[in-house]
C-alpha cells in the first residue's frame, strides 16, 4: 500500500514533465518545418534575386555566426532576468515569422536581412528553451527526455524539405513554398502559447538535488566543452559532403537529398537510443558515440557508393548523439540557476568550432580528400579519449 501511495505521488509529476517535454518537442517540430523548409531553397531563391555566389555563402556564414554568438548574451540574460518564456517567446516570433515575410523579399538585400532575423531568433531562443526543457528532463530522464525530444525536432527537419520539393514539383514558386510553411510556423507559435499557460514555472519540474550554486562554471563544464570542441571541429557539414557526391559523381543529383533525408532518420532514432543509454551510464556514451562516427569520413569520403549510404547513416547517428545527450550532459553538470548561461557558452563554443573546423576541412578538401578524412577522424578519437578523461572526473 505505501508503494501504491507513492507510485500515485510520482507519477503525476512525471506525466506533467513528460507532457512538457511533448509540447516543446511539438512546437520544435513545426519550428524545424519551418526554417528547414526554407533553407532548402533560400540559396537558390537568393539568387533568383541577383545574388552572386559570394553573397549567398557570406550571408549564410554571417547568420551561423549571429546564430551562435547572440546565444551567450541571451543565456546570460535567461539567467539574469528569469525570464525564459519571454525570452524564448520573443526568439521563436523571430525565428519563425521571418520565413513567411520572404514572400515580400523584392530584392537580394531584404531576403538576406530575413534569412539573418531567422538565425538570430533561433539563437535568442535557445538557451532559455533548453534550460527550460532540462528541468522536465530531470524527472524522465535527462537522456531520454532530449532524445525524445530532438526525435521529433529532425521529424520536422526532414518534412519541412519535402513540403518544400512537393510545392516546386506541383510547378509552385519559391514564393509560394515560404507562404506555405506560415502553417507550421503558426501552429508552432500556438502550440508555444498553450505550453507557456499550462507550465508558467517549469523550474517546478525539477526533482533531482540541486547542485550547489558556484560563482562560475565549473571546471568539469570546461573539459567538457573542449571534448565538444574537438567534436565540432571534424564532423564535416553536409554541404561539403553533397559537394564531394556531386564532384565526384559517385551518386546522381537526385540521391543527394535522399541520402541528407537518410541521415535525419538515423539522427531521429540515435538520439533516442543514446538518450536512453545516457540515462544508464553517463557521459561514456559519448565517447561510444564518437568512436562510432569516426566511420562516417572514411566511408563518405573515399568508399563506394553502398559504402557512402552506411557512412552518411553513421553521419545521422552521430548527430543524433549530439543534438539530445550533448545537452542532457551539461544540464547534469550545472545548477538550476546558471544553466541558461552554460547552454549559452556551450552553443556559443560549439559554433565557433563548428565554423573553423568546416572552413580549414573546406581548405583541406581542395588540395586533397585524404586530408579531410584524417583531420575528422583524428579530432573525432581525440574528442573520444577527452570524453573518458571527463566522465572519470565527474564521476568522483
Amino acid at each position: 500500500m505505501e508503494q501504491q501511495s507513492r507510485e500515485e505521488k510520482i507519477n503525476p509529476s512525471l506525466q506533467r514533465a513528460f507532457k512538457f517535454i511533448i509540447l516543446l518537442g511539438i512546437v520544435s517540430l513545426f519550428s524545424d518545418m519551418t526554417y528547414e523548409g526554407a533553407r532548402s531553397i533560400t540559396g537558390p531563391f537568393l539568387a533568383v534575386l541577383g545574388a552572386n555566389g559570394a553573397v549567398v555563402g557570406f550571408v549564410a556564414g554571417l547568420g551561423e555566426l549571429l546564430g551562435y554568438g547572440v546565444r551567450l548574451i541571451s543565456g546570460y540574460l535567461s539567467d539574469r532576468t528569469g525570464r525564459y518564456w519571454p525570452i524564448t517567446i520573443l526568439g521563436y516570433i523571430l525565428n519563425l515569422l521571418a520565413v513567411p515575410f520572404l514572400v515580400l523579399a523584392g530584392n537580394w538585400q531584404l531576403a538576406a536581412i530575413l534569412m539573418i532575423t531567422e538565425r538570430v531568433g533561433r539563437a535568442i531562443r535557445t538557451p532559455a528553451r533548453d534550460a527550460m526543457l532540462s528541468h522536465a528532463t530531470s524527472e524522465v530522464g535527462r537522456g531520454w527526455g532530449f532524445g525524445l525530444h530532438e526525435a521529433l525536432d529532425q521529424i520536422g527537419a526532414v518534412t519541412g524539405p519535402l513540403i518544400v520539393a512537393l510545392v516546386l514539383y506541383l510547378k509552385g514558386s519559391y514564393q509560394t513554398g515560404f507562404a506555405i510553411l506560415f502553417i507550421p510556423a503558426f501552429l508552432a507559435l500556438t502550440v508555444l502559447v498553450v505550453a507557456r499557460f499550462l507550465y508558467p514555472t517549469p523550474r517546478e519540474l525539477e526533482v533531482t538535488p540541486a547542485i550547489p550554486a558556484a560563482r562560475g562554471l565549473p571546471r568539469t563544464f570546461w573539459l567538457y566543452l573542449a571534448a565538444v570542441a574537438f567534436i565540432a571541429a571534424g564532423y564535416v557539414d553536409y554541404p561539403l559532403i553533397a559537394f564531394h557526391l556531386g564532384k565526384s559523381s559517385l551518386v546522381s543529383s537526385n540521391w543527394i537529398p535522399i541520402l541528407y533525408a537518410i541521415a535525419m532518420g538515423a539522427d531521429a532514432l540515435a538520439a533516442l537510443i543514446f538518450g536512453y543509454l545516457f540515462d544508464r551510464i553517463g557521459i561514456y556514451v559519448l565517447a561510444i558515440a564518437g568512436l562510432v562516427s569516426s566511420l562516417f569520413a572514411p566511408l563518405v569520403f573515399l568508399g563506394s557508393f553502398a559504402m557512402a549510404l552506411v557512412g552518411m547513416a553513421i553521419w545521422g547517428i552521430g548527430m543524433g548523439a549530439q543534438e539530445s545527450v550533448l545537452r542532457a550532459a551539461v544540464a547534469n553538470m550545472i545548477s538550476i540557476d546558471r544553466r541558461g548561461t552554460a547552454y549559452g557558452v556551450f552553443n556559443t563554443g560549439y559554433g565557433i568550432f563548428w565554423f573553423l573546423g568546416s572552413a580549414l576541412m573546406g581548405m583541406l578538401y581542395d588540395r586533397s580528400v585524404g586530408y579531410v578524412v584524417a583531420f575528422s577522424v583524428v579530432t573525432q578519437l581525440l574528442s573520444v579519449l577527452l570524453m573518458l578523461y571527463v566522465g572519470k572526473n565527474a564521476s568522483h
